[in-house]
This record gives structure tokens, sequence and C-alpha cells, in this order.
């Protein structure tokens, strides 16, 4: 937890503020993961903070959704394109990634 906390804040992913009145609230619940190797014993636990975004309501609480994620024939074709022309294909993951978006509305979430 203290990773995850660690790296909301390294990302400066929210402000504290004094709680609105007249605005949503989004409620936050932490979500807990045990990683295995191959013979069962335990790698890491890991510690994901969540927000309860599915309390929020289409056109009151926001207008509009978007996942930057690609599509599945794209990525299809990149791999073919890549084995014709005997490329090597490499694989990266961006940690906390997610915490990188920009929003254009105030969001207002509660303290964990």
């Amino acid at each position: 937890m203290e990773a995850e906390l660690e790296m909301i804040e390294k990302n400066n992913t929210w402000q504290l503020v004094e709680r609105p009145f007249n605005k949503p609230v989004i409620s936050v619940k932490w979500v807990y993961k045990t990683k295995l190797n191959l013979d069962g014993t335990v790698q890491k636990n890991k510690a994901r903070l969540v927000a309860k975004g599915y309390s929020q309501k289409p056109g009151i609480d926001y207008n509009e959704t978007f996942a930057p994620v690609a599509r599945l024939d794209t990525i299809r074709t990149l791999i073919a394109l890549a084995a014709q022309k005997e490329w090597h294909l490499y694989q990266l993951d961006v940690k906390s990634a997610f915490l990188n978006g920009v929003l254009k509305e105030e969001v207002y979430v509660e303290q964990p």
C-alpha cells in the first residue's frame, strides 16, 4: 500500500483540498492481489487504490470516457508485418501509466 501511495504522490495524481459540499465525491477502495511463482510460493503482494467510478452517472458526473489502448486488429497487423520483415519485437510495461492522464474537469475523490 505504501508503494502505491508513493507512486500516486510522485506523479502528482491528486491535490488535497477541502471537501466541496456542492460536488459529488467518488469513494475509493483497496484491491489486493497475491502474485505467485510457478511453484505456487508467494512472489509478492500487490495493493492498488481504485476509485469507485461505477457510482458516477453519465451526463451528470462525466460526459465522455477514453482509454488509450490499441485495437486487437492493429496489434495483429503489426505482428504480421514484423514477421514478414523479420523485425525483432520487444515488449514493455509502463508502471503506473494510468496515473499520468490529464483531466479537463475537476474530480473529487475521498482520501484513503
